[in-house]
């Protein structure tokens, strides 16, 4: 209880996820492939990050975000 649910590395991730929603409407695994995401491991570092919750969370966050 209390805790975090992400860890201070994921939440950087998830900033520059929620960046690039705002500026182009929505987030999409290959995002991870273009700046900012690839200047820091992109896909790769992003799966390392998150696992298999990575495309349900971008799916969560397109939805918050969005709409």
């Amino acid at each position: 209880e209390g805790k975090n649910r992400f860890s201070p590395d994921q939440l950087a991730w998830l900033n520059k996820i929620k960046d690039q929603i705002a500026q182009n409407a929505e987030m999409t695994v290959e995002d991870f492939n273009y700046i900012p995401f690839n200047q820091e491991g992109g896909l790769l570092k992003a799966r390392e990050l998150f696992g298999n919750e990575l495309e349900p969370l971008i799916s969560e966050l397109n939805g918050f975000l969005i709409a």
